[in-house]
């Protein structure tokens, strides 16, 4: 990108560039109300800019994407078999400067260092046991959301169970019950708003024993949104430019997992293609259907399939447009579906 290309100065572009800044802002102040105070403290509000200079903005933001970071989330949890029982180990962790963004962090409190937490991965039927030890400085527990568990195993503290406090250690097992296949979640249900916001959050999928009992598909994706401190608004603990693409072949049929950890509502807008939504919060629906846009409410488990008919690169996002894009370009909850042929 040139000067003459954009008709921005280096010290203004620079300028600009500065302000796609977040912090630990809450959800009252949204990432483009943060990126519009502090432009306006710099003088460069969106009246003050020239077309050109808000274009440059905007391509700088897409020329960035997919823009690296450091550490990366929704891994698969390795686990040991102790007879016929998968034994997995959670960590809660505070990291001081996770990267949700080039060259911004925040605190993120983590499962095992990453936002989301690994993915915990099993089968109908399998024997389950997860050790969690928390090293945070307040207590906290690990809620099973959407799976069926034995009351005790709930992770609700004084409810179910006694909350698990700094230093401490706390064992769950549970059998991942045949007819419970599907999307599901496990997050803290501790002072809830703050710690699953800020990162105390992980993918829960349990595979059906029998695959034909579950539509079959080519690739598979986890998208797990959240809002509050990690960014603003962030897909698997990334704001645009770091978030990443989805890439499939032409011709393929890809699986979408969509999880909620956030408080907000969030109706994501697939261009170019439909989605087949075919189940909802782990269950099958008994009537799929076509949508360019599904909303997902707080805690809301969707499971889509998109069959990648058209080359191309296919903007993806929140369509809460406040969530994905303002006067200073993309950011957020904003990725890209990448068809190639």
């Amino acid at each position: 990108m040139t000067k003459q290309q954009t008709g921005v100065s280096r010290r203004k572009f620079a300028g600009l560039a500065g302000l796609a800044s977040a912090g630990a802002f809450g959800t009252a102040l949204t990432p483009w109300a943060a990126r519009e105070m502090d432009a306006r403290a710099s003088g460069l509000t969106s009246q003050s800019l020239s077309a050109d200079e808000m274009d440059a903005f905007h391509e700088a933001g897409v020329s960035a994407f997919p823009a690296e970071t450091r550490g990366k989330g929704n891994q698969p949890l390795e686990y040991e078999m102790d007879g016929d029982v998968k034994v997995f180990r959670l960590t809660c962790d505070i990291v001081p400067d996770w990267e949700f963004d080039v060259g911004k962090t925040v605190e993120a409190w983590t499962y095992n260092g990453t936002v989301p937490g690994p993915e915990i991965r099993v089968t109908e039927g399998d024997r389950v046991r997860v050790h969690v030890k928390n090293n945070l400085n307040e207590s906290t527990a690990v809620h099973w959301h959407g799976l069926i568990v034995p009351n005790d195993q709930d992770g609700v503290p004084f409810l179910t169970q006694p909350p698990i406090k700094p230093g401490e250690e706390f064992t769950y097992e549970f059998t991942a019950l045949e007819g419970n296949a599907g999307t599901h979640m496990y997050h803290s249900h501790n002072n809830s708003a703050k710690q699953v916001t800020m990162g105390l959050l992980g993918a829960f999928t349990i595979l059906p024993k029998d695959p034909a009992t579950r539509p079959s598909y080519d690739r598979e994706f986890l998208i797990v949104l959240n809002d509050g401190p990690i960014g603003g608004y962030s897909i698997n603990g990334k704001s645009f430019p770091a978030t990443e693409p989805l890439v499939a072949k032409k011709g393929e049929r890809i699986l979408i997992r969509y999880y909620n950890e956030g408080l907000m509502i969030h109706p994501m807008h697939l261009h170019g293609m439909p989605q087949l939504v075919i189940a909802q919060d782990g269950w099958l629906l008994p009537q799929p259907y076509m949508c360019d846009t599904l909303n997902i409410a707080p805690g809301q488990r969707f499971e889509v399939l998109v069959d990648c008919t058209e080359v191309g690169l296919w903007a993806f996002h929140c369509h809460i447009l406040s969530h994905a894009e303002g006067d200073h370009g993309m950011f957020g909850m904003v990725t890209v579906l990448i068809v190639e042929e």
